[in-house]
């Protein structure tokens, strides 16, 4: 993707003047890496790694908090700039193996700006620690399995070819649910029922290829929302961190505790995508006369506005990755201040959205999902409360100082 590699290889130039603090300058660049060589699904899992890794590293010098996972010991004399750099550095070696001259290149850059000395070099054995202890923990996750995804279909009859994302995912260990299915909602609606009737003419009318009730300025969320990589969401997450001036230790912990967040939101909610196995607008709208219901008519040529993902419907997955940041940010150690929350899209380049709080981002997403043509409105309902669910879970390890 042209637009996509462009705007990564911008911010990967982008100079550490215009980085808060060393954990975001190492977030970003190691955002900007994954999207670029990562699908959407396996980069929330990465940047978790990363962010783990460099929370860790940076705990172990500051002993501010006690919801470390690793035993690394107390290390104040270390550099922290160093510590963060290797952990990131650790994380994405293993992480992008195919591309490791560009995190080497990187990663010589920044250390070359650290002076040298006993802080520097305890600070980059350090983090290369914390990056292994954490690939360590996380290496039997169920990433790495194979998956055994099974075609609907009767025998010798056609379906299509496209292998669905992601089917293992359900099967991966979460960072701090108990299970993927913890917070497994009930069923999709009836087929035969109101609120079925009422999502399929909304998505009918709103989330067409060609539709004249779509305005513009609808349009436009809806294709700034297409994209589904990390980099939107750490966007957002950067800019309430910067802009509320968070000291590096509560910086690197927002990180953490967002990124396990979104990440045990996307092993939920494809476990219960796998677990429903519901039909997208695509196929509901060209089949209107197969439901049962009278209130639903088939439009034999409909298209949604943008691409259909390829995984079932319910619930929305964008819808459960805002709603479970969105906790998170609520529950951030801001101290009063009000962050600013502010992203950007690989598919509109140029173009920054802002929103006055978490609930609004919310809301933008899950009507975006709608006019996009890929999601029924009681999914994004369902995705936003499975979010919230995660993210309240998550968000305990601010309030009370300890892994759930």
């Amino acid at each position: 993707m042209r637009i996509a590699t462009f705007f990564v290889f911008g911010l990967l130039a982008a100079g550490p003047s215009l980085q808060a603090d060393i954990v975001t300058e190492a977030s970003a660049r190691a955002c900007a890496l994954v999207t670029l060589h990562t699908p959407p699904g396996p980069s929330r899992r990465a940047m978790a790694l990363v962010q783990v890794s460099v929370y860790e590293a940076v705990n172990a010098i500051s002993g501010r908090y006690r919801d470390g996972r690793l035993a690394l010991g107390m290390h104040p004399e270390a550099s922290m700039d160093a510590a963060v750099l290797a952990a990131t550095r650790g994380a994405l070696l293993d992480l992008l193996r195919e591309d490791r001259a560009a995190v080497e290149a990187w990663y010589a850059e920044a250390m070359a700006r650290i002076p040298e000395g006993a802080a520097k070099a305890a600070g980059a054995e350090l983090g290369a620690r914390a990056a292994s202890g954490v690939l360590a923990l996380r290496a039997e996750d169920g990433a790495q399995n194979p998956e055994r995804y099974r075609p609907r279909t009767s025998p010798g009859v056609y379906v299509p070819t496209t292998m669905p994302a992601a089917p293992q995912w359900p099967d991966r260990k979460p960072w701090l649910l108990t299970t993927a299915s913890q917070f497994r909602p009930g069923p999709p609606p009836s087929l035969t029922g109101e609120v079925w009737a009422r999502d399929f003419n909304e998505v009918k009318a709103l989330g067409g290829k060609a539709s004249p009730k779509r305005s513009p300025e609808q349009t436009a969320v809806a294709r700034f929302w297409e994209d589904n990589g990390s980099g939107i969401y750490f966007g957002v997450l950067r800019s309430a961190a910067e802009s509320t001036g968070l000291d590096p230790t509560d910086t690197a912990r927002l990180y953490a505790v967002a990124a396990m967040a979104m990440d045990d939101a996307i092993i939920a909610v494809f476990d219960a995508k796998y677990a429903y196995g519901f039909w997208r607008p695509l196929t509901a709208i060209r089949n209107g006369d197969q439901d049962g219901n009278a209130d639903t008519e088939r439009e034999p040529a409909w298209l949604p506005l943008i691409d259909t993902p390829m995984h079932p419907e319910y619930p929305c997955a964008h819808c459960i990755l805002a709603a479970s940041l969105a906790e998170v940010l609520e529950a951030a150690p801001f101290r009063g201040k009000v962050p600013v929350l502010a992203t950007t899209s690989l598919v509109t380049p140029g173009i920054v959205r802002r929103w006055p709080t978490p609930a609004a981002l919310v809301q933008e997403v899950a009507d975006a999902r709608v006019w996009a043509g890929v999601h029924y409105r009681n999914s994004t309902q369902v995705g936003e409360a499975m979010g919230r669910q995660v993210g309240r879970w998550a968000a305990r390890v601010f309030r009370e100082g300890v892994r759930p």
